[in-house]
């Protein structure tokens, strides 16, 4: 099939470095806030075939999430814990300055040996930011910060005399070593489904962040994302979020997403759906995040559940060969039960997928018509 990279899929899964797990019902979910927990998950996940994690970012209360670790402390930890596991810190422009983080995420990477990066979040919980006495700008203008952010990172991590004249960030020849070992710099995530966030990846990130789609959805993002690449001269990659139940049985896996939302915790995913309003919907041309989203997705809010990651090995490496083919380089992952889950997806789901994207090299996506004798 033409125009499929012949790179393998690559795997990053989700930090729960926030209480909760990573879907808002009361379904039993065996995985642990904890940083213990998280560490040996960590070496359990590079064992398993994955190659990033990414440290979620929640600095209060919120939505089922009573308690929470600070997504860059929380990252170097993890990178201290693993060998070649790259982790990813999500941050927030606006809380963060990007010369101070610039300076944390190159030590981190240093001492890592090039494995840093991070996740630009423009925002979409108003309350954490207002609650601490910081200005809640209005959509686009955040996503117009987060691209003066990106490049205030990259001048930093790239130049010996840095400079940079914007209308949230001025910097003059400033000079950070030890520099990242990571080259040219270490990767720059940024998710958001807006026109604006499209954009910001086709401008300046290396990588962009779908929440949960179908097939149609993400290849829509993917042809929109890739032509803003292409008018800016620059080239993106794509990661897509999921949510993965691996059964011996379709049906066993339908039955545990039907007994998650049936006990969906009702008031904390219609606050976080109130939340979400203005990151969503209220963009002018409806494409933001969680801007068609239903009560059942929200109950993984990132609609992990649209990815449709559900069901046997086989049928889950057909629907991540799928996504391949449609553009995804990467498939960023949530369980519930982690430790139990990433090992069963290393031994039982990632081998049919690597055997599947051989034969996509070998040119047989699709069988030889069996050949029967007469009768």
């Amino acid at each position: 099939m033409p125009g499929i990279e012949s790179e393998p899929l690559k795997f990053a899964y989700w930090v729960p470095n926030v209480s909760g797990g990573l879907v808002t019902s009361d379904i039993e979910q065996r995985t642990d806030w904890g940083y213990e927990y998280n560490r040996d998950l960590a070496v359990l996940a590079e064992n398993s075939g994955f190659e990033y994690a990414l440290s979620q970012v929640r600095y209060t209360a919120s939505y089922g999430a009573a308690y929470q670790h600070e997504s860059t402390g929380f990252s170097l930890a993890l990178l201290l814990a693993t060998q070649r596991l790259k982790v990813i810190a999500a941050i927030h422009p606006g809380l963060w300055h990007p010369g101070v983080l610039a300076k944390f995420i190159a030590s981190a990477d240093v001492i890592s040996g090039g494995r840093a990066a991070v996740n630009v979040v423009s925002g979409w919980f108003k309350d954490e930011f207002t609650n601490l006495g910081e200005a809640w700008l209005e959509h686009d203008e955040r996503y117009r910060r987060s691209e003066e952010f990106i490049r205030v990172l990259k001048e930093l991590w790239t130049s010996d005399h840095a400079e940079f004249n914007g209308d949230f960030y001025r910097i003059h020849d400033f000079d950070i070593k030890p520099k990242p070992v990571g080259r040219p710099h270490p990767e720059i995530f940024q998710g958001g489904n807006s026109t604006a966030a499209r954009k910001l990846a086709g401008r300046v990130s290396d990588w962009y962040f779908s929440n949960g789609k179908d097939f149609d959805g993400f290849s829509e993002q993917v042809s929109e994302v890739r032509g803003y690449a292409v008018e800016n001269d620059h080239s993106v990659r794509f990661g897509l979020n999921g949510f993965l139940i691996a059964r011996e049985t379709d049906s066993e896996a339908k039955a545990v997403l039907r007994e998650i939302v049936e006990k969906a915790n009702t008031d904390a995913v219609e606050g976080f759906r109130n939340a979400v309003k203005q990151a969503g919907s209220s963009t002018s041309d409806k494409k933001g995040m969680w801007a068609d989203s239903e009560f059942k997705d929200l109950v993984q809010y990132n609609d992990g559940f649209r990815t449709g990651l559900i069901g046997t090995p086989e049928q889950i490496a057909d629907q991540a060969i799928e996504y391949k083919t449609r553009g995804a380089n990467l498939l960023l992952l949530g369980f519930l039960h982690y430790l139990e889950d990433v090992e069963h997806f290393g031994k039982h789901v990632l081998p049919v997928i690597r055997a599947k994207e051989a034969d996509l090299e070998r040119g047989a996506a699709t069988p030889e018509p069996l050949v029967t004798s007469a009768p």
